[in-house]
């Protein structure tokens, strides 16, 4: 769609999910088994059709850019590109200060392109949104800021913008991650109306807020902490409400799944999510296809069929290029080329791939990075001590090996 800019922002580091990203930024952590955290928000862009994206990398981009070069590559279509940008010290030797000056250092982009309208998403979230229906919201409305926003818990509000609204859907009060006494929703004390910095900026409201945020010398450049607050009370700033957003071929109780896989228990939730019997977000929508890479892999194949050995998964996803080899994987996501040896036992976990799980293993509640290795008969999950003195393991007891670890071997 012509005259709209996308900027995705993708340089977060991601502490809170160490360590799955000690070797990467937190959008090119992979989920699900065939995809990367970055996945679905650049799905969300092209289903909609709108396709002028730039990337904003930072830290630890080399796997992500690696992904996006495999991926998500545009040719042959003017003006249609998918372009990873990483950071260049465009305005000074620093890197990005915060969210509004990572787009206030490539603001020359914007200039470049001269758009009507600039979107400006997270690259960290899993859901699934037509952002036309939104862009529709915001011209309709002669907005020159439009933010996504979805309930949460009041229990939550502390890592979310609180927004207040009247009843035409206009900003009349906004408050950064409030640590207490949040306002919450009228009628629903329980939750709090919270921003999921998805926004959309008419082009020369952001151009020039961001060169009034960049020179004020106390400011600590965050869309959140300082572009927001700066622009609601002078009035056309709206709020989009996500829950409305409609897409053909889902079911009515999937509108408003929106998810900030942000710590381990919420990654490893989310993960969880997608292998329940009618999964909150589906993965299987010829109308909203889900593109990523995938290595060239064969079928996963399972093999043995005996009295004390059988090949199987059950309510599991499972990747190509696995070999489940007289095992039994239950409740689990298996990332390609992943091998489980006979007589393994895999439950309730996440493999992100290329794991090879030796014969008579029993693996509980866990998260195993790429490349890992795990000796025959190790056991991991039954021994919340012993697990402990040898992974890192979450506030909810899940268990996490990083990249490239061999687990169990002398």
């Amino acid at each position: 769609m012509s005259g709209v800019l996308t900027m995705i922002l993708a340089g977060g580091e991601g502490t809170r999910l160490a360590p799955l990203t000690g070797v990467r930024a937190k959008p090119a952590v992979p989920f699900g088994g065939n995809y990367r955290i970055i996945d679905f928000v650049l799905n969300n862009f092209v289903n909609s059709d709108l396709l002028q994206i730039f990337v904003i990398t930072q830290f630890k981009s080399h796997s992500l850019m690696k992904h996006l070069s495999r991926a998500w590559r545009v040719t042959g279509l003017t003006n249609r590109f998918i372009d990873p940008i990483p950071a260049q010290m465009q305005t000074g030797k620093h890197w990005y200060l915060g969210t509004a000056d990572a787009v206030y250092q490539n603001i020359h982009l914007i200039h470049g392109l001269d758009p009507e309208h600039v979107c400006v998403f997270g690259g960290d979230h899993i859901y699934k949104m037509d952002v036309r229906q939104m862009l529709d919201f915001h011209r309709q409305m002669g907005a020159r800021l439009t933010v996504a926003a979805i309930p949460v818990p009041v229990s939550q509000a502390h890592e979310f913008g609180v927004i207040e609204v009247d009843a035409t859907g206009k900003m009349i009060g906004f408050e950064e991650k409030p640590k207490q006494n949040p306002k919450t929703i009228p009628g629903r004390p329980d939750y709090v109306l919270a921003s999921m910095g998805n926004y959309i900026f008419e082009a020369k409201t952001l151009v020039d807020v961001l060169h009034e945020d960049a020179a004020k010398i106390d400011s600590k450049h965050d869309f959140g902490h300082n572009i927001i607050p700066t622009l609601y009370p002078a009035g056309d700033v709206y709020v989009y409400d996500f829950s409305s957003n409609m897409i053909r071929g889902e079911k009515e109780e999937s509108k408003g799944y929106w998810r900030d896989v942000g710590t381990i228990d919420s990654y490893y939730d989310a993960n969880m999510d997608l292998i329940a019997i009618e999964p909150p977000l589906n993965m299987y929508n010829k109308h909203w296809p889900l593109r990523s890479y995938t290595p060239p892999m064969p079928p996963a194949k399972f093999v043995h069929d005996e009295a004390n050995r059988t090949g199987q998964a059950i309510s599991s996803m499972v990747a190509a290029g696995c070999i489940v080899s007289g095992s039994i994987v239950y409740h689990s996501i298996l990332g390609y080329n992943t091998h489980v040896h006979s007589h393994a036992y895999v439950e309730k976990s996440v493999l992100m791939g290329n794991n090879d799980i030796g014969r008579g293993c029993r693996i509980r509640k866990a998260i195993i990075d790429k490349d890992v290795k795990i000796a025959p008969g190790t056991v991991i999950g039954e021994d919340e001590v012993l697990d402990k003195q040898r992974f890192h393991v979450s506030a909810e007891g899940v268990i996490v090996i990083p990249k490239g670890a061999v687990i169990g071997f002398d």
